[in-house]
């Protein structure tokens, strides 16, 4: 994804300089301070028209056609866009063209404009979009009017022709109800297109900052206003936003980001502590002596719970047997810290297995084995390992293989099998000898027989291996302590999952 894309905010001028090089400067000055006052990545965006060849010369003096009389009284030169461009990047804004016609692509790029805007009247022009894509340009797509089969075709025709892309979920209506925003959608082409960068362009009622919070909350990392600049002769439309709206849209933005925070959560210490309070820690019921087995009959659940006190949830959880490390008096707090048994231990795998498999919406039906890989012993596997799920092996052979999240498989190599590894969901990184690759999600990776190759995931990882049968003595591993184990010593079979 495209870092120009990174949480942008556009400021949509239009033609909401009037007609007028003077006014759109004002505008872009006004822009630049917010983009300031709030640090963000922002830009102002222009609009091309080749009047001459875009309006047909029958209609140049038509009044009833929308829109023809206004692009004409605000009609600029080249120069004075140019102006504007310039003066932009003066004010430290990212600059941004809509063309609505070809020769329009070519003054984009003579006047060195760096995103090219797409909009939804133009988003199925096929040979409006050909000159586009041929431009070399990062794109920015609106999507207002297009149903998801059309978004399909628009998404699919920027990927064969390998550009930097956006898509912005859109409503073509001035000013937008909030009946038809439909802000769910964005979650959907998030979904259905994970490698496209997604926003919104909104033209609801300027003082509405409650659209754009949502935007935000659904995934949205780009957003899209018009702008202006009233004065007491120039009265802005009902879609545009003075400087004072653009400011109170940015701080509510900014503060939406910062309550939705990432999809990664963090415990801090104040929370532990917080809910400490509010636990039940394990008391001594009767008097209870060094060595010791705790059972549920000598204690008693209870607050306050003290920091390092064994908690109720901890003592029923674990099917470890408590034992005391010290002498209890009847009502003192218990404070041990015995390890998890080994059922904790698989079960707490299992749980994250799971969770990835439903996160990924990957769906394994009912006829399969699940094997845990622990080189370095099942106390280790957080760190070294991988679960499989065998589901095929006849003269192919299928599996799908899960990577914790900071999990690593050792290099090893197989003799009799070739796989080819595709990667469904997350992140990987796979060595095959001494190249190392990086996967995201579709990508495929071929092992042929005697290659060393292992994998890692940073933030977890499924994939599918397709090979040849798959034998148990067909893997060999670098490592010599792992080499010396027998395959059931380095791999836990479940009967259920």
């Amino acid at each position: 994804m495209n870092p120009l894309f990174n949480d942008l905010f556009i400021f949509e001028m239009a033609n909401n300089h009037q007609g007028d090089v003077n006014h759109g400067l004002a505008i872009i000055r006004e822009m630049g301070k917010i983009k300031r006052k709030y640090n963000i990545n922002a830009a102002v965006k222009f609009q091309y028209r080749q009047l001459d060849t875009f309006i047909h010369p029958d209609y140049r003096n038509n009044t009833e056609a929308k829109h023809i009389s206004r692009f004409l009284s605000t009609e600029l030169s080249l120069d004075d866009y140019y102006t504007m461009v310039k003066a932009t990047r003066e004010e430290g804004l990212v600059t941004i063209c809509t063309p609505f016609d070809e020769e329009s692509v070519d003054i984009i790029l003579k006047h060195g404009i760096e995103i090219i805007k797409v909009a939804s009247a133009s988003a199925d022009d096929w040979p409006l979009l050909q000159k586009i894509a041929k431009a070399g340009k990062p794109i920015i797509a609106s999507t207002g009017g297009l149903l998801m089969p059309q978004i399909d075709n628009l998404v699919s025709f920027l990927r064969h022709r390998t550009v930097d892309f956006a898509v912005l979920h859109c409503v073509g209506i001035y000013p937008s109800p909030d009946d038809v925003l439909h802000l769910n959608f964005l979650e959907k082409i998030i979904r259905r297109y994970p490698d496209v960068t997604i926003g919104y362009s909104g033209h609801e009622a300027p003082d509405n900052t409650d659209v754009a919070k949502i935007a935000i909350a659904k995934g949205a990392k780009i957003l899209e206003r018009h702008v202006g600049l009233p004065t007491d002769t120039i009265k802005l439309n009902n879609y545009s936003m003075n400087p004072e709206q653009v400011d109170q849209w940015i701080a509510a933005t900014l503060q939406a980001k910062v309550i939705c925070g990432n999809n990664e959560k963090s415990v801090t210490q104040a929370e532990i502590d917080s809910l400490l309070s509010l636990k039940r820690g394990v008391f001594a019921k009767r008097a209870l002596k060094s060595g010791q087995e705790i059972t549920a009959d000598d204690v008693f659940f209870a607050m306050p719970c003290q920091p390092g006190q064994l908690t109720s949830g901890e003592f029923g959880r674990y099917r470890a047997k408590w034992k005391a490390s010290k002498d209890y008096k009847v009502n003192e707090g218990v404070f041990e810290t015995n390890p998890p048994d080994l059922y904790t231990q698989i079960r707490g795998i299992i749980h994250q297995a799971k969770g990835l498999f439903t996160e990924a919406g990957v769906v394994l039906g009912d006829n399969y084995e699940v094997e845990l890989s622990h080189h370095y012993g099942l106390e280790n596997f957080a760190t070294t390992g991988c679960l499989i799920v065998n589901i095929i092996n006849r003269e192919y052979c299928k599996k799908l293989i899960v990577v914790l999240p900071g999990q690593s498989h050792p290099s090893h190599k197989h003799k009799k099998k070739e796989e080819t590894f595709q990667l469904l969901y997350g992140d990987l990184k796979a060595q095959l000898e001494d190249r190392q690759y990086t996967l995201k999600p579709g990508d495929q990776l071929l092992v042929e027989r005697e290659t060393w190759h292992s994998f890692s995931s940073e933030k977890g990882a499924i994939f599918e291996e397709i090979s040849t049968t798959h034998f148990r003595n067909d893997s060999f591993y670098e490592d010599e302590r792992i080499a010396a184990l027998d395959p059931m010593q380095r791999k836990t079979v479940l009967e259920e999952f």
